[in-house]
């Protein structure tokens, strides 16, 4: 516990984290109200609208924020992170057998008018429970047996998530590739895991024979570069000659099994959005028709936009769940390219203060867990705001603090506030 003279509330929290978070709220409100809006529409806070309804989770997130940031001793996160994790693990599975279907995915329990999704508050237990196993004594990237460790707190929920068809959930976890990277994670690996996407989309998108005659090319151009950078017969030469073969065996199976994989492992609807996406196949009356109809509603906002409740787009109903997954297309029609910027350099804002509160933390517990905040909103804001201009592919993912819904909205405000308390312990006393 850190000694000294408390510095107040003014000092001790980073109030720029705050206001920012405040202001997507508020900007999320009025462009869900807007998303429904009608002629003959009443007031906002109708509590039968879904701006109503959104204003009461709106009330409750702040309040949560509230009893985070000064109510719960910040140290508990580090001591509930384990059973929290295994808590949230059981309802993962167990949403499995007793969720409620919705869109494809089983992923929902419903209690009454209340729904929630576990993948949400996964992303909060697992992100603690990294930062605490990175941040015990003698913890290292370069012990496999830690490493094992690593790959079963973040492993294990992607597997139960991806069984719950919830595909865009997990791919948020992918985003932790960066917080390990920051921890010590090899570059290479990462370098690794974008040639397999690479190979992957190549072989999608031409031949099998490609890909191998593109892997083939830079396997010998990476012989190349050992032979000429290392010495004969020395130990580093042998262990990367070995390494080179097994990696150039894994990605030769990895191109050879894409098309048992494309066609036999995912479903036809997620197929379909990846062959929209590479442009493989044209589906504007289908699959394609959210993205299109999103792009349309963006593109005509212009540059100030149509105005608060004048987007054509938007209120006639053209842009599927443009109150949930496709909010953004709502503030791009109604506010034009300036809403949507303003609303980038704020989320842009928030990240990076995020990243330079987690550098400036001299504990080690409080600077992954702020890696792994940060990591969770970037990936959540560029695969949504991806599928709404076409560059990713359409699978139901929120805005963070934009788009409606309670389970998600108190999700992103607990992950962000226990950053923020936990920042505030570390800076409360000079």
């Amino acid at each position: 516990m850190l000694q000294g003279t408390d510095r107040g509330l003014k000092s001790s929290v980073d109030w720029t984290l705050v206001i920012i978070y405040m202001l997507l709220v508020f900007i999320g409100w009025v462009n869900v109200y807007a998303s429904i809006h009608t002629p003959d529409m009443g007031s906002p806070l109708d509590f039968s609208l879904r701006s109503g309804k959104q204003f009461v989770w709106i009330l409750t997130a702040f309040a949560l924020a509230v009893i985070i940031l000064f109510a719960i001793n910040p140290r508990l996160w580090e001591v509930l992170a384990t059973p929290g994790y295994l808590l949230v693990l059981v309802l993962l599975i167990a949403v499995i057998f007793l969720g409620t279907g919705h869109k494809g995915s089983n992923s929902w329990f419903s209690i009454g008018p209340v729904s929630f999704q576990p993948a949400e508050i996964s992303k909060i237990t697992s992100s603690l429970l990294l930062a605490a196993v990175m941040s015990g004594q003698n913890f290292s990237m370069e012990r496999w047996r830690d490493f094992r460790k690593i790959l079963l707190v973040l492993g294990v929920p992607m597997l139960v998530i991806l069984a719950e068809n919830e595909t865009g959930s997990m791919l948020v976890y992918t985003g932790m590739l960066f917080v390990l990277y920051r921890e010590g994670l090899p570059g290479m690996l990462l370098a690794l895991l974008g040639l397999a996407i690479i190979l992957f989309i190549l072989t999608l998108k031409t031949s099998i024979w490609v890909s191998l005659a593109v892997l083939g090319g830079i396997s010998l151009l990476y012989l190349w570069y050992l032979l000429r950078n290392t010495r004969p017969m020395s130990r580093d030469r042998r262990w990367s000659l070995k390494m080179l073969a097994l990696a150039s065996v894994v990605f030769a199976g990895l191109v050879l099994s894409t098309d048992f994989a494309f066609n036999r492992i995912l479903q036809d609807h997620q197929r379909l959005r990846i062959e929209v996406l590479l442009g493989m196949k044209d589906d504007p009356s289908g699959v394609g028709y959210n993205v299109r109809q999103s792009m349309i509603a963006i593109g005509s906002g212009g540059f100030f936009g149509k105005g608060f409740t004048n987007g054509t787009q938007n209120t006639g109903g053209f842009v599927p769940e443009q109150s949930t997954d496709f909010i953004f297309c709502t503030v791009g029609e109604e506010w034009g390219f300036f809403g949507c910027l303003v609303v980038l350099v704020l989320y842009g804002i928030l990240i990076t203060r995020i990243l330079r509160d987690a550098e400036q933390s001299r504990e080690a517990f409080t600077r992954i867990y702020g890696y792994c905040v940060a990591a969770c909103l970037f990936m959540h804001l560029f695969i949504n705001v991806g599928m709404t201009i076409g560059i990713m592919p359409v699978i139901g993912i929120p805005l963070p603090f934009l788009s409606y819904g309670g389970s998600s909205l108190w999700a992103f405000t607990m992950l962000l506030f226990i950053f923020i308390a936990l920042y505030r312990q570390e800076n409360k006393y000079f």
